[in-house]
């Protein structure tokens, strides 16, 4: 089987309000387009790939940024993942292990993975 993994943001997750987080007002406009743009992607993805590619579509937690590897992340799906105080970070270093973790070790198939602490 083929493999294909995707590289996303986090614009395109759901959040509580029932509204993926690009659609909602207090979205950053300068990530706007590119949120857009990958959330197109996801749903090209999803819709047109057939059952003869693994496809994994990785999203980070909505602030993404340099820092310690501690190993503690989460993993969601279409959702955004928050802390309790409403925040959602993720470092990149967990970022990139938990992208090579899912990838090995989730079942074949069409899905999404979301990171976060």
């Amino acid at each position: 089987m083929r493999r294909l993994v995707v590289v996303g943001g986090a614009g395109g997750l759901g959040t509580a309000s029932g509204l993926d987080r690009v659609d909602t007002p207090d979205f950053p406009a300068v990530y706007r387009a590119e949120s857009l743009a990958r959330r197109e992607v996801l749903r090209l993805l999803r819709a047109e790939v057939g059952d003869d590619l693994d496809c994994t579509y990785v999203s980070p937690a909505e602030e993404i940024a340099p820092g310690e590897r501690t190993g503690t992340f989460r993993l969601g799906g279409d959702e955004l993942l928050t802390a309790e105080d409403g925040g959602s970070f993720v470092s990149a270093q967990d970022y990139a292990a938990a992208l090579v973790d899912g990838v090995e070790k989730s079942a074949p198939g069409r899905r999404r993975i979301t990171v976060a602490y």
